[in-house]
C-alpha cells in the first residue's frame, strides 16, 4: 500500500520468483527467500558458458555493421571508465555488452533465457568484476570476443565467450572461498 501497488501484481511477481527458484511459497505463511548457493552458481555459469557461447556464434553470423559499431562503442566506454576507476559504470557496461550479444543473436528464446540467468546472478557479477584486476581482464576478453564478432567468425566468438565465462566463474568462486576462510 505504501507504493500504491495492488496485491495482484505483487502476487504475480512472487510467483515469478518461485518459478525461478529464488523463493518458496509456504502455505499460510507467505514467501521464503531461498537465494543462490554455490551449486546454483556453478550450474548457472556452466549453463551460461554453453548457451551464451551459442548466442555469440549466432551473433557473429547475423550482426549488422551498425550493431558492430554499437558493441565497439560499449567496449571503448568500458576501457575509458576503467581508467577512471568507475566501478558503477564498468558494471553497467559489462552487463550492456552481454545483453547486446543476446539481442544481436536474433533469438528471442535464447535472449530471454540468458537475461533471466544474468538477473539471477547480477549481485555476484558485480563482486567478480569489482575484484582486483578482473575488470581489466574482462574488458580484454570482451575486446577479443568483439573482434571475432566483427570478423563474423562464429567459431572463435563462441570459443572466446565460453573461455570468458569460465574465467568469470573461476574468479567468482575464488572470491567466495576466500571470504569464507
Amino acid at each position: 500500500s505504501q507504493l500504491g501497488v495492488s496485491r495482484t501484481p505483487v502476487r504475480e511477481a512472487v510467483r515469478m520468483l518461485e518459478r525461478t527458484g529464488l523463493v518458496q511459497i509456504v502455505p499460510n505463511k507467505g514467501a521464503v527467500v531461498l537465494g543462490i548457493d554455490d551449486q546454483d552458481l556453478e550450474d548457472i555459469y556452466t549453463i551460461r558458458m554453453l548457451i551464451e557461447g551459442l548466442a555469440s556464434r549466432w551473433a557473429a553470423e547475423r550482426m549488422t555493421e551498425e550493431q558492430i559499431r554499437e558493441l565497439g562503442e560499449i567496449i571503448d566506454l568500458q576501457e575509458f571508465y576503467t581508467m577512471k576507476n568507475s566501478t558503477e559504470h564498468i558494471n553497467h557496461l559489462d552487463s550492456q555488452f552481454h545483453e547486446k550479444i543476446f539481442e544481436y543473436c536474433n533469438s528471442r528464446p535464447l535472449q530471454h533465457t540468458l537475461s533471466d540467468l544474468h538477473h539471477m546472478i547480477k549481485r555476484y557479477r558485480k563482486i567478480s568484476v569489482g575484484s582486483t584486476g578482473r575488470a581489466d581482464k574482462a574488458i580484454a576478453e570482451h575486446r577479443q570476443i568483439f573482434e571475432a564478432l566483427a570478423e563474423h567468425n562464429p567459431d572463435t566468438a563462441e570459443k572466446l565467450t565460453i573461455e570468458h565465462i569460465a574465467n568469470a566463474k573461476e574468479n567468482l568462486l575464488k572470491i567466495i572461498r576466500e571470504k569464507r576462510n
